[in-house]
Formats: C-alpha cells, sequence, structure tokens
C-alpha cells in the first residue's frame, strides 16, 4: 500500500524569494517549496514514542514560478522504506503546472541521543 500526505498552502509575503534572501524576485523561493516538501514527508512518518526522523537528502528542481497568494499543493509520496532511511517522491503544484519535484530521504534518529550528541560538540 502506497502512502501519501497532501498539503495545502497559499503563498504568502514571508515565502517570497525576495523577503527569504533566494533570489530577488516575489515568487514562491526554493527554500520555502523545499520546506513544505519535507514537512509533508514529515507526516508519512510513524516513529514510536522517543523516535523522530530527520532530513538527510533532498534532490529537487523547482521548474516553475509561483506568485504571492498562489495555492500550492505539496505532494509526498513514501516509496521506500529500508530499515532506518524513509525515501519519498516529493512534488509541488499550482493547479496542473508542476512547480518542482524530486526525492528525499529521512533517517529514524532517537531524538534525546540526537540532541545530546549536538550539545556534546
Amino acid at each position: 500500500m502506497k502512502m501519501y500526505s497532501i498539503l495545502y498552502h497559499e503563498v504568502q509575503p514571508e515565502n517570497l524569494a525576495v523577503t527569504m534572501h533566494s533570489g530577488d524576485l516575489e515568487v514562491l523561493a526554493t527554500p520555502q517549496m523545499i520546506a513544505w516538501m519535507e514537512e509533508a514527508s514529515c507526516k508519512i512518518t510513524n516513529c514510536e514514542e522517543g523516535m523522530t526522523t530527520v532530513g538527510i537528502l533532498m534532490n529537487v528542481t523547482h521548474d516553475a514560478p509561483s506568485a504571492l497568494h498562489a495555492r500550492v499543493r505539496v505532494v509526498s509520496e513514501l516509496v521506500e522504506q529500508n530499515g532506518k532511511i524513509y525515501t519519498f517522491n516529493v512534488s509541488a503544484w499550482q493547479g496542473e503546472k508542476c512547480l518542482g519535484k524530486g526525492v528525499h530521504k529521512r533517517a529514524t534518529v532517537n531524538a534525546k541521543r540526537f540532541m545530546e550528541k549536538l550539545h556534546q560538540n
């Protein structure tokens, strides 16, 4: 059985490339599109108590612009789980226009141990 997550967002001023300093135009910023793809992927993972997932790979193209106040549909499909590694096909859409697409991977980690290691360095 395939697992999907679909989220909807409206492009706000804080989501624009000019605001996020990833470009000079008032269009959806690539980092924001990627963050929405990660958000959709997180909703599919089903971790036990004390566990979470962290992003380990994002390989996407940003193929078309999206303007302020556009409605964006973000889709994540879980295509493989190999041990602690989840692999997703991700995409962002405005109507029938594909804004971007690619592959995202996440790894399952123990949240407490992960943060402890962070603070040891």
